[in-house]
């Protein structure tokens, strides 16, 4: 049983973009917030540990691909079938 089938894998455009707003809000919001507590308590450990905890809650919400960011997706072209691509290029290129 493929995995690929059960669980969506695609993210469209909008959608990688919508992620990586997020997770640099997140990270910098984090990042400021345990920079500010580290300094207060004067725990440089304590910095490392809140800027952790946002990286940690910023891939659980970007990395997989939840619905939300699979709102507006790309319409392909249908396939054209190679065999009449192959035969028509090779008409057109022959000169008599």
């Amino acid at each position: 049983m493929d995995l690929s089938s059960i669980f969506p894998t695609h993210m469209d455009y909008e959608g990688q973009a919508r992620a990586e707003k997020l997770s640099r809000i997140i990270l910098t919001l984090f990042g400021a917030v345990g920079l500010i507590w580290g300094y207060i308590i004067q725990q440089f450990s304590q910095t490392v540990y809140i800027l952790g905890a946002g990286f940690v809650l910023t891939s659980l919400l970007t990395i997989p691909p939840w619905p939300l960011y699979r709102r507006k997706p790309l319409n392909w072209q249908p396939a054209k079938n190679p065999d009449n691509t192959h035969k028509e290029t090779t008409k057109k290129g022959k000169k008599k």
